[in-house]
Formats: structure tokens, C-alpha cells, sequence
């Protein structure tokens, strides 16, 4: 008997004031004992809203509106919440996505685990030692037992995590939700804890449903994954078999925007569209508007979701298992999905390796100073940086969380002064910039700001938005202002460009909300562009698209960028050099191929040996050539653009 059973579960949000909205649609599936199942989808496709319906955390206006949830045999997909409380952390616990909001910020880490024990004495044990039973659980995650006194602000955010997963092990529960747990950390802190994980579930034999948008890990930790769409699972097969063979040509899109960067070739792809409107009805297959492979009867008849394969599959196009009394029809065409788009082409050469700078960043340092009391605590978080930008190539600064790489943008915009060495715009010197010339010297020097969802006035439209620099900068009128707005909402793919100009940015996506982020940079028509982390904070098959569009407007617009990521395979995808910083050093240095292909600092090894690598389905790594070159950049990356 499985250990979690749901069966034909559907979830309704019904707000007062809009149309209701099914998020999650008759979802089926099991999880058995010490069973790991991934869980994959785009955001808003209901993963998290089938977490929280099978852990009963749904909030108003969400409710289950069908269907039954058996956890061990027993119905609870309805019961009181006193008696379902008792189950949680005992029997069923969560990982959240974040940990800076799932820990209390105003008690210590031992406090939380004196709560969690109190809060289940039966589960806990009687006479049960609370130092002694959270340092056990500390020592599971690899932290140090003095952690115990510290307050979650003075944590690092993997630490956070660690004590978030040592908490969600404290009563040995059967089964564990992890909901995203290491969106937003680097990968070798991430690498780290998923290692860890893994072990543990091995040891202790818990159950796992692992929640996430990130292919790569999911496909080496799992030992099967579903595919979610639109409210519905559209695949369900062993995570060795996906890899090597997609069922669902969604699955097959998902699987092409994630790539080994340590590969000969590098491709990535991204699905052309968006997710249906849940609020509407639909006839027909929902993936059918994005679907390359869609025939006639896609519009008209609903897909089930029937045995294929050694898997599971929603598809009319399909070839079911001929023992399922369905009839055989043919398979999907997947390595059709999606059109091929070289950014290395002939066509699309990018600035001269020679060329002049624009920016010199000479022997830079930054130290911090913070006084307690009578005590001074120095930090040096940047020490002698150097390196140039050039017209139309990209620099990719790469680096661990806190390893110095916002520090170094800040310096670069003049946000912040270096304790020592000099930044240099042409023959104008960046850090003895003041009040005017500084305002004057930032029209040339633009950011791309991480997190799209906060780099935007949430009360301001789109045209506002757009309008500050362009009347700041440009010294436009409104009417001028809007009508540039405009063109540059057509250059990053905004179109047509009237349908956004009156929007909030709670009306759009956070694809296009970062596509605004970026026409806003191009504005006041900067020769540098700084995007920090620009598509950390954005889905998988959503990536690609941004990086063909930042490669697309250095090549055109002949831009200087440095691009600041912990992600190598962006890094690999669209930069002409990359350079690997640890600790505020600068330990390596050179052309994209050779850092990633033949790395000879410790670090970057470590910061590679940390890329998910499932199934090993690609080509082995990059190798030096018997004649000692690398690869050319044009074999290097190809980017399949939504034809």
C-alpha cells in the first residue's frame, strides 16, 4: 500500500470580486514508502498549491473542491484540523521555499526545536533532552552545535535551510514536502545540502515529494518525476527513463532549457507562450496553443492521462502501452520542438576581443569596517580586482553567495568608493565622481536588477516606469517619452507595444515583468550594462528567453556587460569571457571555453563539480583538443528560439 495516496484532487480559488479559478484539476498519483518523486511545472501551474492542499495549509479563497488525499491507509482530506495537526511534523513535515520567512527571526535556532518538541511531546519522547536532540539533528545537516544560540538573521541563507531541513527531520516523520528548498542559493551551497538530503533519506527512510522548477536536480535525486501543467499532471515516469525519452512534448521543452555547460555543445530551448487562464473554460489539450506538435484533434479532445512507456503520459500523440487496451498511435515528434538560434553565428559577431574599453576596474579593493561597542570588525570583501569591458562582449563575474560579485557592481556604478585601486570610464575616474557629474556619469552605466518582482513601483504603470529615465535623462516631454517607451517595449519583444504601456506589474508575468526591467536599463542609452543575477529569480523555460535577448542587445547595440550569476551554464550561453571570484579574489580569469573546459582553480573545479548532472545525457566534457584549442564559441551555444 502507498504511503500517500491522492486521488482525483482538485483545488478552486474563489476570490469575491474575480472568476474562480481550478488550480489544481483531478490530480492522481502515489508516493510509496521511502519513495523520492520529483515534481516539475512552470510557476502558477499548481505545484505548490497541491503541496499545501496534501499538508491542509491551504488559505481562503483556496479550498479542495474534489477528490481524496490517504496518508497510511487513513482519509484526510477532510478532517477537523485538531485532528490533522498532530500528523504534521510528526508523521508529515515541510521544507519551505524560504528560509528567511519559515524560521521565527525573534528566538534562537534552539528555541525553535524546544517548540517543535513541545508542540508534539508524544512524538517527541518523554524526559527528552532539547540540546542534546537538536545537536544530533544539527550534526545530520553538517552544522556546528553552537549554531544552536545564534538568531536566524546572524545564519548565512544555506545555514538557514540546513536548520529549516533539520527541523522538518526533528520527530523522524514519513514523509517530507520539500517546497522549493534551495531557490535563491548558490549552487555549492545547494549541491551541499541536496547531498545531504539525499543521504539522510537513504538512512532514515523517509518519503519525498521534492518541489521544484529546477530540472537538473530533480532528475539526478529522484527516482521518479511528474510533470505538472495547468493544474494537470501531464507525465509520470521513472526520472532515468525522462531523461532519456520525454513522453510529453511539454516535459520535452522543460528538459531542453537545461544544459551541462561542461558539454561540447551547449543547446537550450524555451516554449513559446504562456500557461492557459485557469479562470476560463477550455476544450481540447491545454498545451495545445504552445505545442509544436499539436494536430486538428488537440483543439477539440481533452487528453487523459494514460499508462505509456513504464510511465504515464497526457498526450494524443502518444503511443500508449499496448497492454492498456488503448490504441497505438503515434509518438510525438519532440526532437522537432522549437527552432534553432545561434548567437555565434556569421550574422551575429559580437565586439572585437582588441577593442578599446570603456571601463577599467585597476587593482580594486573594498574593506568594511563595523563597530559594536568597543569593538571593530573589518571585512575585505573585494581585494585587487582587475579587468576591462569592451563594446558588444559580455564579462560573466561568477562566484558563490557573498564572494564580493554586487559588491564589485556597486563600485562599477558608483553606488559605492573603493577602499583602494580605481574605477575608470574612458579617461573619466568613476570613484572621484560627486553630486552632479556621478548623476551625468549613470546614464552610462545601467543596472539589470535581480528580482523583477520588486524592481518595479507596484503603483506605477509600465509608460511610468519607462517615462523617469527617458524625462530624467533624455530631457523628453510625456508625449516623446511614451512613444520611445514604446519602441523600446518592441526591442525586448513586448509586442505590441500599446497592449503594456497601461499595465501594472501585477498584470505581468515574470518574464515580461524583467523584460520591462531591461527596457528601462536601455533607456537613457547606456553604453554599460550591469545585470546583477538577472534571471535567478525567473523559471527555467523563461531563462533562455532573457539570455537571447541580453545577447542579442549586446550584439546590436554594441553594449559593454557585465554579467554577475552563480549560474556557469547563462555564464557559458552568453559570455565572451568569464571570471571566478571567491572571497573578494579574483582566482580565474580568461575566455568562456577555457574557464569552464580546462579550469585550473580549485574553486571553479568545485564550483562545476556542483552542476546537477543527470543521467550524464550529454556528450562528455569539454576536453582539451589534441592540438591544445578549445572549441570555437560558434560550436559552442545554440539557443532554440519559439518559432
Amino acid at each position: 500500500m502507498a504511503l500517500l495516496q491522492v486521488s482525483d484532487l482538485s483545488v478552486t480559488y474563489s476570490p469575491r470580486d474575480s472568476a474562480a479559478v481550478r488550480a489544481v484539476d483531478q490530480v492522481s498519483f502515489q508516493v510509496g514508502q521511502g519513495e523520492f518523486v520529483g515534481l516539475l511545472g512552470e510557476s502558477g501551474c499548481g505545484k505548490s498549491t497541491l503541496g499545501h492542499a496534501i499538508l491542509r495549509l491551504l488559505e481562503k479563497p483556496a479550498a479542495i473542491t474534489g477528490g481524496t488525499i490517504t496518508f497510511d491507509g487513513r482519509d484526510v482530506t477532510h478532517i477537523d484540523e485538531d485532528e490533522f495537526r498532530p500528523l504534521r511534523w510528526a508523521d508529515l513535515s515541510t521544507v519551505f521555499q524560504s528560509s528567511m520567512n519559515s524560521l521565527n527571526p525573534v528566538i534562537t535556532v534552539r528555541e525553535q526545536f524546544a517548540d517543535t518538541f513541545a508542540a508534539h511531546p508524544e512524538a517527541a519522547g518523554d524526559n527528552l533532552d532539547v540540546n542534546e536532540r537538536a545537536g544530533e539533528l544539527l550534526d545530520m545537516v553538517s552544522l556546528e552545535r553552537d549554531v544552536l544560540r545564534r538568531y536566524p538573521h546572524e545564519l548565512s541563507g544555506g545555514m538557514k535551510q540546513r536548520v529549516a531541513l533539520a527541523l522538518a527531520l526533528a520527530l523522524r516523520p514519513r514523509f517530507v514536502l520539500l517546497d522549493e528548498p534551495t531557490t535563491g542559493l548558490d549552487v555549492v551551497v545547494q549541491r551541499d545540502i541536496l547531498d545531504r538530503l539525499r543521504e539522510l533519506q537513504r538512512k532514515l527512510g523517509f518519503a519525498v515529494l521534492f518541489i521544484s522548477h529546477d530540472l537538473g536536480t530533480v532528475m539526478e535525486m529522484a527516482d521518479r518525476v511528474m510533470v505538472m501543467y495547468a493544474g494537470e499532471i501531464v507525465e509520470d515516469q521513472p526520472s532515468a527513463d525522462m531523461v532519456a525519452d520525454q513522453l510529453h512534448p511539454y516535459s520535452a521543452g522543460l528538459l531542453g532549457s537545461y544544459a551541462d555547460p561542461r558539454d561540447e555543445v551547449v543547446q537550450v530551448a524555451f516554449i513559446p507562450g504562456r500557461p492557459p487562464d485557469l479562470s476560463r473554460k477550455h476544450t481540447g489539450c491545454l498545451f495545445e496553443p504552445r505545442c509544436p506538435v499539436s494536430v486538428d484533434a488537440c483543439r477539440t479532445q481533452h487528453p487523459e492521462l494514460l499508462p505509456a512507456a513504464r510511465g504515464q503520459a497526457r498526450c494524443l500523440l502518444v503511443e500508449q502501452s499496448p497492454d492498456d487496451g488503448v490504441p497505438l498511435r503515434a509518438a510525438a515528434p519532440l526532437d522537432q520542438l522549437g527552432a534553432v538560434f545561434s548567437a555565434d553565428s556569421e550574422d551575429h559577431a559580437r565586439g572585437a576581443a582588441d577593442a578599446a574599453p570603456v571601463l577599467v576596474v585597476d587593482g580594486v579593493g573594498k574593506t568594511y569596517r563595523t563597530k559594536r561597542g568597543m569593538t571593530t570588525t573589518t571585512t575585505r570583501a573585494v581585494d585587487d580586482v582587475s579587468f576591462a569591458l569592451r563594446p558588444g562582449r559580455v564579462s560573466a563575474l561568477v562566484g558563490q553567495s557573498g564572494s564580493g560579485k554586487t559588491t564589485i557592481a556597486r563600485l562599477l556604478t558608483g553606488v559605492e568608493r573603493p577602499t583602494d585601486g580605481s574605477v575608470h570610464f574612458k579617461d573619466v575616474r568613476v570613484d572621484k565622481l560627486r553630486r552632479r557629474a556621478l548623476r551625468r556619469f549613470r546614464r552610462h552605466v545601467q543596472l539589470v536588477f535581480q528580482d523583477p518582482f520588486s524592481a518595479l513601483n507596484p503603483t506605477r504603470t509600465v509608460a511610468y516606469a519607462l517615462g523617469r529615465p527617458l524625462r530624467n535623462y533624455l530631457g523628453m516631454d510625456r508625449g516623446q517619452a511614451r512613444t520611445r517607451a514604446a519602441e523600446l517595449l518592441e526591442t525586448v519583444g513586448l509586442s505590441p507595444a500599446e497592449q503594456y504601456l497601461d499595465k501594472l506589474p501585477s498584470q505581468l508575468s515574470g518574464g515580461q515583468r524583467q523584460r520591462v526591467v531591461i527596457a528601462r536599463a536601455l533607456a537613457p542609452e547606456p553604453e554599460i550594462l550591469v545585470a546583477d543575477e538577472p534571471i535567478s529569480m525567473l523559471d527555467v523555460s523563461i531563462r533562455a528567453e532573457i539570455i537571447e535577448l541580453l545577447d542579442r542587445l549586446v550584439r546590436d547595440r554594441g553594449i559593454a556587460m557585465l554579467y554577475i550569476t552563480h549560474d556557469l551554464l547563462s555564464a557559458r550561453l552568453l559570455a565572451d569571457e568569464v571570471m571566478v571570484l571567491n572571497q573578494g579574489v579574483m582566482v580565474e580569469h580568461g575566455p568562456t571555453l577555457t574557464v569552464i573546459g580546462e579550469a585550473e582553480d580549485p574553486y571553479t573545479r568545485k564550483l562545476l563539480a556542483a552542476i546537477p548532472r543527470p543521467g550524464a545525457m550529454r556528450k562528455p566534457a569539454l576536453d582539451r583538443r589534441p592540438d591544445g584549442t578549445g572549441g570555437s564559441r560558434s560550436a559552442e551555444k545554440q539557443v532554440h528560439a519559439g518559432s
